[in-house]
């Protein structure tokens, strides 16, 4: 690989394009390969491991005090100059989404939505440096979050645009801008590069995987060191900023369980988004991002509205990969399926959502998609007594399908702490099954999770465990932990487990190998905490054929 020049003209933004080649570079002579392998990274060939329990860093940060508003508000743009800037992935490699905000949200007693029609929703783009410029124009919309009259503060956002664009090369660098030419509001530039096209040789290069981040001091580490991993595609896997923890007034609830789990609404504190969509612009705007819901999402209102935030602020390939709701959906990065899940909506076998599931595994071509990644927010395979076994019944009602179609990797956040499995199915070791990766240690409020079930004292009675699918999380019936609801060491299926905030970069090298890492934020962004290979065996592993 050959030196890359960057010359005097070259602007920064354009820098954050140029360095990811030059990383990559420097990354890889950290590592000292034989046959194209680095030496010492085991992989899930020599598994199942032993289990591991990392003793908690004295070192760790343990603050998880939210930024100062300050520091929140710091990007609020004047008029309708477009602000919160995100681009998202279409189902292919050859579309994606912008989407942003223009004009001021209101929040207070007596509130005037804005007029969508306002404003144009237009994007410019071009190839990079490129001087043929191409133009598209969406559409946009506003939301509420509304209380009855007993004295809360209502809110109406800024116009959301969300724009497609088509047409697009593959595994290629664009440039564009967004917002309305007709009244000079229009963005400076930013960049995305496309998706591969689907097939077994071509990925994305990176894949940076966070959940729960919030908007604390932890987090600013984890997305600093995240942008210093260039990824090219970002994967959030739920409860991302945490408004509904706060009251109208901008006060931090003091019983969050209270009012979410009693009460038919659940006030929030909507500006909170705002904060939160200013802050993750710089990483946002450039490089895909790809959410799914968690609880913190839900968001009750008036009429029984629910994720009407989450549902207004992003563009999601719903549509695209043939479902109904921007709660669950699909696309394609290269030669991997992504299916994206709900655990907040239903999911028996006689849901819409479990039927489109079935239908969109049904239809992979794993010749041209090998790779089969899955993720959504609550944890089916979690040692930690935070939310144990809470979904048991989505388990219930899915495993099976994920299992017999091959899943090779499932990602879930939820749990305020780090955890990597063997690979496992209904509890068992099993060479077919997935791994389940655990990334709920974003940088939440709410702090780490550090008590496991399995340890004396610590497991929760079974009466008190919140199944919202129904009541399926019983003793088990076989096994090292028959008779009970929880092991009493550390489960043979939890390979490894650590209390700590951090972030993780997947790197899929070719059709059998991918390189799993994950970054503890107490050290240099470069620095794993966990590393290994998971290997694919399709000889040993047959799926459902298409």
């Amino acid at each position: 690989m050959g030196l890359v020049s960057v010359s005097d003209s070259v602007s920064v933004s354009e820098l954050f394009v140029l360095i990811p080649l030059c990383l990559s570079f420097l990354l890889s002579l950290r590592l000292r390969c034989v046959d194209g392998d680095a030496i010492g990274i085991p992989t899930t060939l020599e598994g199942p491991f032993k289990p591991v329990t990392a003793p908690l860093d004295k070192n760790l940060r343990l603050n998880v005090s939210d930024l100062p508003y300050v520091l929140q508000n710091n990007a609020q743009g004047e008029g309708f100059q477009p602000e919160q800037i995100f681009v998202s992935l279409s189902a292919r490699y050859d579309s994606v989404w912008i989407s942003w905000i223009t004009g001021e949200f209101q929040i207070g007693d007596n509130i005037s939505p804005l007029d969508p029609e306002l404003v144009q929703s237009i994007v410019y783009f071009r190839v990079f440096r490129s001087s043929l410029t191409y133009q598209a124009e969406g559409y946009s919309l506003v939301y509420n979050q509304l209380y009855p009259p007993d004295g809360l503060q209502n809110y109406t956002s800024g116009i959301i645009h969300h724009v497609l664009i088509t047409g697009l090369q593959p595994n290629t660098l664009y440039e564009y801008e967004c917002g309305d030419p007709s009244i000079s509001a229009m963005s400076s530039s930013h960049y995305f590069r496309t998706m591969p096209v689907s097939g077994p040789s071509d990925y994305p290069n990176r894949i940076a995987v966070v959940g729960d981040l919030g908007l604390t001091y932890n987090t600013t580490t984890t997305v600093a060191h995240l942008m210093s991993n260039h990824p090219d595609l970002l994967l959030l896997i739920g409860d991302l900023s945490y408004a509904d923890l706060y009251l109208t007034n901008g006060t931090k609830s003091s019983c969050y369980l209270c009012q979410s789990i009693e009460s038919p609404i659940q006030e929030t504190y909507q500006p909170r988004w705002d904060y939160w969509g200013r802050y993750m612009q710089p990483l946002v705007s450039n490089v895909p991002t790809m959410v799914i819901e968690g609880e913190h999402e839900i968001e009750r209102q008036a009429e029984n509205q629910t994720f009407a935030a989450y549902s207004s602020r992003f563009a999601f390939p719903s549509e695209e990969s043939g479902s109904s709701s921007s709660l669950y959906y699909s696309f394609n990065a290269g030669g991997i399926h992504f299916v994206m899940l709900s655990a907040y909506i239903d999911y028996d076998k006689s849901s819409d959502q479990y039927k489109w599931l079935e239908s969109d595994l049904g239809d992979i071509d794993r010749e041209v998609t090998p790779w089969l990644i899955a993720a959504w927010h609550p944890p089916w395979y979690s040692t930690y007594s935070a939310h144990y076994r809470e979904v048991e019944c989505m388990r219930v009602e899915m495993e099976d399908l994920l299992y017999h179609y091959g899943v090779d990797i499932v990602f879930n956040g939820h749990v305020h702490a780090y955890e990597r499995s063997n690979r496992v199915y209904n509890y068992s070791l099993d060479p077919c099954g997935p791994v389940y990766i655990l990334v709920g240690d974003g940088g939440n409020v709410e702090g780490l999770d550090i008590v496991h079930a399995d340890e004396p004292g610590n497991c929760p009675e079974p009466s008190t465990t919140p199944d919202m699918g129904g009541s399926c999380a019983f003793n088990f019936t076989s096994g090292p932990a028959s008779g009970k609801f929880c092991w009493d060491r550390q489960p043979d299926y939890s390979a490894y487990r650590e209390s700590s905030f951090g972030h993780g970069i997947l790197e899929v090298k070719n059709e059998t190998h991918a390189l799993w890492s994950w970054h503890r934020n107490q050290e240099f962004y470069e620095i794993a905490g966990d590393i290994i290979y998971i290997v694919r065996e399709p000889n040993r592993c047959p799926v459902q054929p298409k």
